[in-house]
């Protein structure tokens, strides 16, 4: 996963409501709405389940260690969602030690190369990268009224990107993968099989995909590479990928049809998979 910085989380617990509404405006639906609809879940059906769920998020110290405020964000935007959710007060085997002592359900934890959510009740887990990448496939889905015969790019092949590309074929759309490493699209798309593969292409040029498509996610880790030339009036983009790929002029150009966030609509995706796996056992 990329190894955000204390910038890309300051202030997003204090400002989950403003992007609530953030999110109303584009995409008419509010963050938990958006997780609900990547995980087929209906929002009226969990109302109920969501406060008994108690989540336990572990900070990690391996690697490069913890970045400062990502338990607190993340523990904020599962309270936020209505999660009995909690930090542990002490790292790595002794706050995973903590989070059992203390009865939850579904314990969070990250390192430089995963963020996971275990379920302690089902004993399955979910990955953010695979979490992110439906989450904005469905962030685009409602942004655009339904995504069924249209032409989407995803830019980028890793996971969440992979994960998108599915989720986006899902949903109906047909979609063009350009990545800078051709064979990895290539390996990808062989290991797709059935009708969605008629639906699935590579990309071989970056510029002139751009050119092609209004509807575009950006998975890459890669910054500035979409400029305001590459921006349509029609053009509508999820970027999931940290950090932004959009020139300051893209941005700018862009406005309010880009939905772009460095960590809500993976942990509420997360969050919402585990309810699901819950719902599925009780």
């Amino acid at each position: 996963m990329t190894r955000l910085q204390l910038d890309d989380i300051l202030n997003i617990s204090s400002r989950l409501t403003a992007y609530d509404e953030e999110l109303l405006v584009k995409t008419g639906h509010n963050l938990r709405q958006i997780a609900c609809h990547a995980t087929e879940m209906k929002e009226e059906d969990i109302r109920g389940l969501m406060s008994r769920i108690r989540v336990g998020v572990v900070p990690i110290r391996w690697g490069q260690g913890l970045i400062e405020g990502f338990s607190a964000a993340t523990a904020g935007i599962l309270k936020h969602l209505g999660f009995n959710s909690f930090v542990a007060g002490q790292p790595d085997i002794s706050g995973l030690a903590e989070a059992y002592e203390r009865e939850a359900n579904v314990i969070f934890l990250s390192d430089d190369n995963d963020f996971v959510a275990l379920n302690a009740e089902t004993r399955q887990h979910v990955h953010n990268a695979n979490a992110t990448g439906k989450g904005f496939a469905a962030g685009l889905d409602l942004m655009t009224k339904g995504l069924a015969d249209q032409k989407v790019l995803v830019l980028g092949c890793g996971a969440v990107g992979r994960s998108v590309t599915s989720a986006l074929l899902s949903y109906g759309a047909k979609v063009s993968i350009y990545d800078i490493n051709f064979p990895n699209s290539q390996e990808f798309i062989s290991s797709i099989a059935g009708p969605d593969y008629d639906r699935l292409t590579i990309a071989p040029d970056f510029h002139e995909a751009l050119a092609r498509h209004s509807l575009v996610v950006d998975a890459t880790n890669a910054a500035g590479i979409i400029h305001a030339e590459d921006i349509f009036p029609q053009t509508f983009i999820a970027a999931p990928g940290m950090p932004l790929g959009l020139s300051r002029d893209a941005l700018n150009k862009l406005s309010d049809r880009l939905l772009h966030d460095p960590l809500q609509i993976g942990v509420a995706t997360m969050g919402m998979a585990v309810v699901k796996q819950l719902m599925d056992v009780r």
